[in-house]
């Protein structure tokens, strides 16, 4: 009887092992609702900041503004017409600026600021003005109009920006020094 059981008990343990695994089945199941709220609030906060940009656009009569392929929007206070230079990859620019609201408030004051130095796509500086720079020539001035998302985003500055604050800015890019080929591909190498 014994060997019987025993016969018994190692077909049932062999037959269960030749069982096909069964996908788990997740604890909870997420609908995505979070993104998909997330999403919408995006939608609108961009929207109004645009229909509020357009209105400071339709309300100065005394600048053309031009919209980037960025999402940002920018006027010429003063305009380099004969240089076709404008900063590249790796090049150094020494520029100034100063950061407003949108109702015109001062944030940080070219004086705050300072000059800065910045090597182009190769430091921080957030995005709308990074791409800014890239536009601009020796010596011109540029206002830019910059969407929150533009600018700081979400995060602000930790300081005077806020959460999802778009921006005003004034530029002056004061000097390009243009880096040679060859020292950037050394420069990517490392």
């Amino acid at each position: 009887m014994k060997p019987l059981l025993i016969i018994f008990s190692f077909l049932t343990l062999l037959i269960g092992a030749c069982k096909t695994p069964e996908a788990r089945r997740p604890i909870s199941v997420s609908s995505g609702s979070f993104m998909n709220t997330s999403i919408n609030r995006n939608i609108e906060l961009t929207a109004k900041e645009e229909t509020r940009i357009q209105q400071i656009i339709k309300e100065d009569s005394l600048h053309t503004y031009i919209s980037s392929e960025g999402g940002f929007w920018y006027h010429y206070h003063k305009k380099d017409t004969v240089s076709t230079s404008t900063p590249e990859f790796g090049d150094v620019v020494h520029f100034t600026y100063n950061l407003k609201n949108l109702d015109g408030q001062l944030i940080y004051s070219e004086a705050e600021i300072d000059t800065v130095t910045y090597s182009i796509d190769q430091e921080e500086l957030f995005f709308g003005l990074r791409e800014g720079l890239k536009l601009m020539k020796e010596g011109e001035i540029v206002t830019f109009l910059f969407p929150s998302y533009q600018s700081y985003g979400y995060y602000g500055d930790d300081d005077k920006i806020g959460t999802n604050i778009p921006l005003i800015s004034k530029v002056t890019l004061n000097k390009i020094d243009k880096q040679s080929t060859t020292e950037i591909k050394t420069s990517q190498k490392k």
